[in-house]
């Protein structure tokens, strides 16, 4: 960009009181390791200390507990980035004769100047669940010219064995069939702990089949066999540690279990795409000597991540973040970006039969209520009232959320007893 050309962006932007910008968006995956209960309590610290050095724009997450631990990863973010916010909490639905894995959630945290989440979907497996998160980008245009990003997380079946690799194959069959009901031409990304040893699972080469309706592809273009295989230690993502006693899985650094695929269009693409060569294992030095070693021995020492950040990855989790970035030829605006409290409850947010709101913006056209797995119940026109009540007498005992038309409004909490 010359200088004239800059002087003159900078005199718009400052006129209009408004930042736009064309910029690369920073995206990371990491399994938080059964975050909250998964001691010590202090771990928490230790992701901000990562998210305040890598400042993600998405960042995706799996082995979320509860929704408490949800609320503070999003306390802790926000202390950085004011702009953050997250995704209702949904419980895993994907229950079978497999086992109980409502203790492992998976959650989307976005910045909200300059994603808009749309919606959010459970794509259900026969293990867990695929979350669908739909985002469009904030540009300048979006009324005209939306650019949409489908974010799905995953957490694959762990373990080696023919069994777990058929139940592996089981889940992504699942996930394609819903791909099936989306366009080919969607920009579509797939994070998550796929647990895989090598390329040649038939989970990965379901993936990558070129005759799906999207196909994904390998950013880093690290495809192999990749277990204990030192060709591919730039992308291991585990294990963090050798030693017993924060729990996980020890053994040192040996394994690809951690992912972000995208769509090949993602490659392709004029208004969106993935940023050539900014696949990263966050952490990962690619230092030869750190092979089965512990992340933050003198053994994987390197330039890029130093002793303060692997000494809190050690801590944090057995798995390494992964992180790209994907880059838009769109316009950014940022103005007016404002999360608030713009609905609040009247009164005590347990009810039975009516719920009474005060809305303090007039933009709000609707109010939509999810149950706690984050399926929509019902929407209600506001008519642009300040005070509106709500009959929830035929909505079943439990705990509800309310969001608006409004994304920048804060989700609220309340029980039908």
């Amino acid at each position: 960009m010359n200088k004239r050309v800059f002087t003159t962006l900078v005199m718009v932007c400052l006129l209009a009181n408004t930042v736009v910008s064309q910029e690369n968006l920073k995206l990371m995956f990491y399994n938080v390791l059964n975050y909250p209960l998964q001691e010590p309590a202090s771990r928490i610290q230790d992701l901000g200390v990562i998210i305040d050095d890598y400042r993600p724009d998405l960042f995706m997450i799996c082995e979320l507990n509860n929704e408490e631990g949800a609320d503070n990863i999003l306390n802790i973010i926000q202390s950085i980035n004011s702009d953050y916010q997250r995704a209702v909490f949904q419980l895993n639905t994907s229950d079978d004769n497999l086992g109980d894995q409502n203790d492992l959630q998976n959650m989307l945290f976005y910045d909200v100047s300059k994603f808009i989440l749309e919606d959010q979907i459970i794509v259900k497996s026969i293990y867990r669940d695929f979350n669908h998160y739909i985002l469009k980008l904030r540009t300048t245009n979006q009324d005209t010219n939306p650019v949409y990003l489908d974010v799905f997380i995953c957490h694959l079946k762990s373990s080696s064995g023919t069994v777990n690799q058929q139940l592996r194959l089981e889940m992504i069959n699942d996930f394609e069939n819903y791909l099936e009901t989306l366009p080919s031409n969607n920009n579509v990304i797939l994070a998550g702990d796929f647990n895989l040893y090598t390329a040649s699972e038939p989970a990965f080469q379901e993936l990558i089949d070129t005759t799906n309706n999207i196909t994904f592809i390998d950013p880093a273009d690290k495809v192999g066999s990749w277990s204990n295989n030192t060709n591919y230690l730039e992308v291991f993502t585990q294990s963090t540690r050798t030693a017993n006693g924060l729990g996980g899985a020890t053994g040192g650094f040996d394994d690809r279990f951690d992912f972000i695929l995208t769509s090949e269009n993602l490659l392709t693409n004029s208004d969106l795409y993935y940023v050539t060569d900014s696949y990263q294992v966050y952490g990962n030095n690619n230092n030869p000597n750190c092979y089965n070693q512990e992340i933050n021995s003198v053994d994987c020492d390197g330039a890029e991540f130093n002793q303060t950040i692997r000494d809190a990855l050690y801590t944090m989790s057995d798995h390494l973040p992964v992180t790209i970035e994907l880059h838009t030829t769109e316009s950014l605006s940022t103005n007016d970006v404002v999360y608030n409290n713009g609905i609040k409850i009247v009164g005590s947010n347990v009810v039975s039969e009516q719920l009474q709101l005060n809305i303090a913006q007039s933009a709000i056209n609707n109010i939509t209520i999810y149950n706690t797995l984050g399926q929509k119940v019902e929407t209600y026109a506001t008519n642009h009232a300040t005070n509106v009540t709500i009959d929830v007498s035929r909505l079943a005992s439990g705990m509800y959320y309310i969001t608006s038309s409004n994304k920048h409004i804060e989700p609220l909490k309340f029980v039908i007893q």
